[in-house]
């Protein structure tokens, strides 16, 4: 039977990791704050990534559709990239703005530990860092300043860990923007091919220079976006199927968990049976309500100053 928090090897501490850190009395998580990392960088691409899709929207609509003398293929279109966009931009902000599986600050006080209940001999491991207690499969995110569950691997372009809480959303993320990148591309080709065929001037509202510049660049973001975005999709459905996060394996940590089934995985991930649910970045992962797998606030007490901590045994 696996205990509630197994052996796990600390495979982030390295020596120069190993400096003196101020472990503070752990102040409790409010639940109901909004979760954002305060990271210049991932600001600024989480910024990039709007100000892209804001842009395709730009060229998809002045330059492409509302031109276009086809009113029923103009509105089917629109319609179409408009709703995958929304649902891109969306699930960003979900995935941006959701709690990856953060452990609770602090933690590592003898009162939690007590709490845990533990058997006899079970060996635990404090995080140096945030002086946490380190479950089974977290892993501490330089970026976060944070021991995350199950964490996958830190994204820029979210601005977040992707973690077991919000995983769903980075996947609808990629998937998303995978699909307005192949549908900018299609009308792209499908504009050039009209434009061709008929007066430049009468295609565009633009001019014929400016309408082909915006196309290339178009057609640019569309396709490196498509390439990228596809096999992150691939890697984070490849990854939900093994239960193998994505640092796991870059770190090559040989499984010590009991491996869950691919459409167990899948359906632990977004949230439930397979629904539409799945495809909308509204709903919340309602199986995780009961886990118990979930970390409990810990009591206030001093932090302990040991890194392995051995549960006594009884005399």
């Amino acid at each position: 039977m696996r205990s509630p928090v197994p052996r796990f090897r600390d495979v982030e501490r390295q020596v120069a990791s190993l400096q003196p850190v101020p472990c503070v009395p752990p102040c409790h998580d409010r639940q109901n704050t909004m979760w954002f990392i305060r990271d210049a960088c991932g600001i600024v691409c989480a910024v990039i990534t709007w100000l892209l899709v804001i842009f395709a929207e730009f060229v998809v609509l002045f330059v492409m559709l509302l031109p276009s003398k086809n009113l029923t293929y103009s509105i089917m279109n629109g319609t179409v990239f408009n709703s995958l966009a929304f649902l891109a931009l969306a699930s960003h902000f979900r995935a941006m703005c959701t709690d990856p599986g953060a452990v609770p600050k602090g933690n590592a006080t003898k009162e939690y530990i007590e709490s845990l209940q533990l058997k006899p001999g079970q060996v635990v491991y404090k995080c140096p860092k945030c002086c946490s207690i380190k479950p089974d499969r977290a892993h501490h995110c330089s970026v976060c300043k944070r021991c995350i569950r199950k964490m996958d691997h830190h994204c820029p372009w979210v601005n977040n860990c992707v973690g077991e809480n919000n995983q769903k959303y980075f996947v609808l993320f990629t998937m998303y923007i995978a699909l307005i990148s192949l549908h900018a591309l299609i009308m792209v080709v499908f504009h050039f091919l009209f434009c061709f065929e008929d007066d430049w001037m009468k295609c565009s509202t633009f001019s014929p220079p400016a309408t082909v510049i915006l196309l290339i660049l178009l057609c640019f973001e569309g396709l490196l976006f498509l390439i990228f975005t596809s096999v992150m999709f691939g890697t984070q459905v490849h990854s939900i199927c093994t239960d193998e996060t994505g640092i796991e394996k870059l770190k090559g940590e040989t499984p010590r968990w009991e491996k869950t089934p691919c459409w167990e995985g899948m359906r632990v991930a977004f949230g439930g049976p397979l629904s539409l649910a799945w495809l909308s970045p509204f709903t919340d992962l309602s199986c995780r309500k009961d886990d118990t797998t979930s970390i409990p606030e810990a009591p206030q007490g001093e932090i302990i100053e040991e890194d392995v901590i051995e549960i006594p045994l009884r005399h």
